[in-house]
């Protein structure tokens, strides 16, 4: 499961530090941010899947397109955000209410090494849910063993709508990713 919340000291008190940033950049502008932001030598990380898109001349092409929109993770920190800001002025923290203020989420950096990974590894297989699609306190935490996905912890629940069950990945107020059928003898429970 990705854990957004930070404390507060590792949330504003060192600027300098780098992890990585969930933000917003407006519809169909996500792609721009991140060419922008790679042109500075920043890494980034804007989720894609596979879509059947109709052009002008009404042809349907199959292209890559941002998997959810107005999001796009920064990995730097938040005095270089500010300076990049300036280029990119629609980039936008996503932020979380804690102790009355709105904090910037962050994701460590294993846990987002691991979404990223599962991302790209089964761009087709994946279903991309909003975090109030999926309960988690009926979840149970599990860590997976071989395969593409080996070492990933998610939670393993039944998405409402879908008849089989499925391991999700989890970013807290930002998005979840249901990952392919997973075989029970591939799954470790996690206290």
């Amino acid at each position: 499961m990705l854990n957004s919340q930070q404390s507060s000291k590792e949330c504003g008190e060192n600027d300098d530090t780098i992890r990585w940033f969930a933000m917003s950049a407006p519809y169909r502008r996500e792609l721009k941010a991140k060419e922008y932001l790679s042109s500075k030598g920043i890494e980034c990380f804007v989720p894609m899947t596979n879509a059947i898109v109709e052009k002008r001349n009404g042809i349907k092409q199959r292209q890559q397109v941002p998997a959810i929109h107005n999001l796009i993770f920064v990995h730097c920190s938040k005095n270089i955000i500010k300076e990049l800001k300036r280029g990119v002025d629609f980039l936008q923290y996503r932020t979380t209410p804690k102790n009355g203020k709105n904090v910037p989420i962050t994701v460590p950096d294993k846990q987002m090494q691991q979404f990223i990974a599962v991302t790209q590894a089964a761009n087709d297989k994946l279903i991309y849910l909003r975090p109030e699609e999926v309960d988690i306190e009926k979840g149970t935490r599990v860590r997976l063993h071989g395969g593409t996905f080996d070492g990933t912890e998610g939670i393993f629940v039944k998405i409402r709508g879908k008849r089989s069950r499925k391991v999700v990945l989890l970013i807290e107020d930002v998005a979840a990713v249901a990952m392919v059928e997973i075989s029970n003898d591939l799954i470790e429970i996690l206290e």
